[in-house]
C-alpha cells in the first residue's frame, strides 16, 4: 500500500510538474512579446524630427538642437544683435525707379545768411517712401452697332469679330491674379472674390472664379507637358510625396524635381501601380527616401536621402545591444563619408582620390550590415538591401554619380560622431583597421 501510494504521489507531482512548465513557458513567450513591445513603444515614444519621418513640426517642447532632447543651452551672448555684427536697414531704391522726386534747396547759408542759389548735390542725403497708387479696375467695352439703311432701312447690325470682342470678360492680367491667389498663395475662393472686390473693385462670383482656373489651367497645358518631358529625360531626379485628407478621402501630392524643371501631381494614392507612371520611361538615377512604392525604379539607379539614412542610425544607436551598437558605427562611417565629401567639394581631394577612399568606406558599412542582418536586428534584414545598396561606392556607379549632386551636405553638427581634422583622421584610421569604435 505505501508502494502504490508513493508511486500515485509521484505521478501527481509529476504531472504538476509538466502544466508548471507549459505554464512557465508560456509566460517565458508572453514576457518575450511584452517586452518586444515596450520595447517597440518605447522607441516610438523617443521619435522625433531627427530620428524619424516626423517632421520638426511634430516635435515636443523642449526637443531643440542636434540632440533632440533636453533644453537648450543657455547662452552666455545677451539678446539682440551682437558687437560688430552686420546690420541690416531697408535699401534705397535706384533713382532711375523712382517715379517723383522732391529736391529741398537751403535759401541761405547758415554762417553768412547770404542767399543760396539752387545747385544740385550729387551727394544729397535720400529719404523714400512708398505708396500704392489708386486701384481701379481697367474696363474696355466693344459695341456692336446696328445701323439703318438710309435707302431701304433694313437694319445692319456689325459683325461679330474675335478679335475684338474677347472670349472671356476677364483679361489676362485679371486671370493670373485669381489663379495666383487660389492655386500658389492658396486663397480660398470665396476669400479670393472678397479680396479682388476690397483691393481692386472687381466684382466676381464664385462660378466665374472656378471658370478661369480652368480656363488657365488649359492655357498652360502644353508648357507642363513639357516640364514633364525635361523631367523625365534628366539624368539625376529628385522624387518625394506626401499624403493628406480631403472630404474623408486620402489624396497623395507627389514631386519630381530635376536642374531644369520641378513638377507635382496629385494623385488618388501612393501605390506602386499608381507612382510608376508618372516617372515615364526610367531613365536616370532617382533620389528618394526608402519608399517601398519606388521599387519599380531598379536599386542599382536609386539614391536614398542622406537625411532618410542618417535619421535611421540615429534611431538605431539609440537603442540598446547589438542595435545600438550598428547604429553609432553607422554613424561613424556617415560622419567620414561627408568629411571625404567636404574635402572633395572644397577641391582638398582630386576625383581619384575621393574615389579611391571611399572603397573601403563601403566595404566596411556593407560588412556592418551583413552582421546586423546576421544577429537578427528587428526592422533590420528587410531594409538592410536599401542600406547596402546606397551604400558609399567606387567607380562610374550609381551612386558615385548621384554623390556629384547630393541631397544633403550636412555640416560637423549634423552628423553625430567626430568631426574636424583629429575625428576625419581617426576614422581613417578606423576603415583602415576594419574595427569601428562606437
Amino acid at each position: 500500500m505505501d508502494t502504490q501510494r508513493l508511486i500515485a504521489e509521484l505521478d501527481a507531482e509529476r504531472a504538476r510538474s509538466q502544466r508548471l512548465e507549459l505554464q512557465i513557458g508560456a509566460l517565458l513567450e508572453q514576457v518575450t512579446a511584452l517586452t518586444q513591445k515596450v520595447a517597440e513603444l518605447t522607441e516610438r515614444l523617443g521619435q522625433n524630427s531627427r530620428n524619424s519621418h516626423r517632421p520638426p513640426s511634430s516635435d515636443p517642447p523642449g526637443t531643440t538642437g542636434s540632440s533632440g532632447s533636453g533644453q537648450r543651452p543657455k547662452s552666455e551672448r545677451s539678446r539682440g544683435g551682437q558687437r560688430g555684427h552686420r546690420g541690416a536697414r531697408r535699401e534705397l531704391v535706384a533713382a532711375d525707379k523712382v517715379d517723383d522726386v522732391v529736391d529741398l534747396y537751403p535759401a541761405e547759408c547758415e554762417n553768412c545768411w547770404a542767399a543760396l542759389p539752387e545747385q544740385p548735390d550729387p551727394d544729397a542725403k535720400r529719404y523714400q517712401w512708398v505708396e500704392v497708387p489708386p486701384l481701379r479696375p481697367y474696363i474696355k467695352e466693344t459695341r456692336r452697332h446696328e445701323v439703318a439703311c438710309p435707302c431701304c432701312g433694313h437694319r445692319t447690325c456689325a459683325a461679330y469679330d474675335e478679335q475684338e470682342i474677347p472670349a472671356s470678360p476677364f483679361g489676362p492680367r485679371l486671370m493670373s491674379i485669381i489663379v495666383l491667389l487660389t492655386g500658389v498663395y492658396h486663397v480660398s475662393r470665396r476669400s479670393a472674390t472678397k479680396l479682388l472686390s476690397d483691393l481692386l473693385s472687381v466684382s466676381i462670383s464664385l462660378g466665374a472664379v472656378s471658370a478661369v482656373e480652368a480656363r488657365v489651367s488649359d492655357a498652360v497645358e502644353s508648357p507642363v507637358a513639357e516640364a514633364w518631358q525635361r523631367v523625365e529625360g534628366a539624368p539625376i531626379k529628385h522624387t518625394d510625396g506626401t499624403t493628406w485628407l480631403k472630404a474623408g478621402v486620402a489624396l497623395a501630392l507627389w514631386t519630381i524635381a530635376s536642374t531644369a524643371a520641378t513638377v507635382f501631381k496629385i494623385v488618388a494614392d501612393g501605390s506602386r501601380a499608381t507612382l510608376a507612371p508618372l516617372y515615364g520611361a526610367l531613365r536616370g538615377i532617382l533620389v528618394s527616401d526608402r519608399a517601398t512604392a519606388l521599387a519599380f525604379w531598379a536599386m542599382e539607379r536609386r539614391q536614398i536621402c542622406w537625411a532618410h539614412l542618417l535619421r535611421k542610425y540615429v534611431s538605431f544607436s539609440e537603442r540598446a545591444g547589438p542595435a545600438g551598437e550598428l547604429g553609432r558605427q553607422l554613424l561613424d562611417y556617415t560622419g567620414l563619408l561627408f568629411d571625404y565629401w567636404h574635402d572633395y567639394k572644397a577641391g582638398r581631394l582630386d576625383r581619384a582620390t575621393f574615389l579611391a577612399w571611399m572603397a573601403p568606406v563601403r566595404a566596411q558599412v556593407e560588412s556592418v550590415l551583413e552582421r546586423g542582418v546576421a544577429s537578427g536586428i528587428d526592422r533590420l534584414a528587410a531594409r538592410a538591401p536599401i542600406f547596402s545598396s546606397t551604400a558609399p561606392r567606387c567607380g562610374r556607379s550609381s551612386t558615385s554619380m548621384a554623390l556629384n549632386q547630393p541631397t544633403i551636405t550636412p555640416s560637423a553638427s549634423s552628423v553625430p560622431s567626430s568631426s574636424g581634422a583629429a575625428g576625419a583622421s581617426a576614422r581613417r584610421a578606423t576603415v583602415a583597421t576594419g574595427s569601428p569604435s562606437g
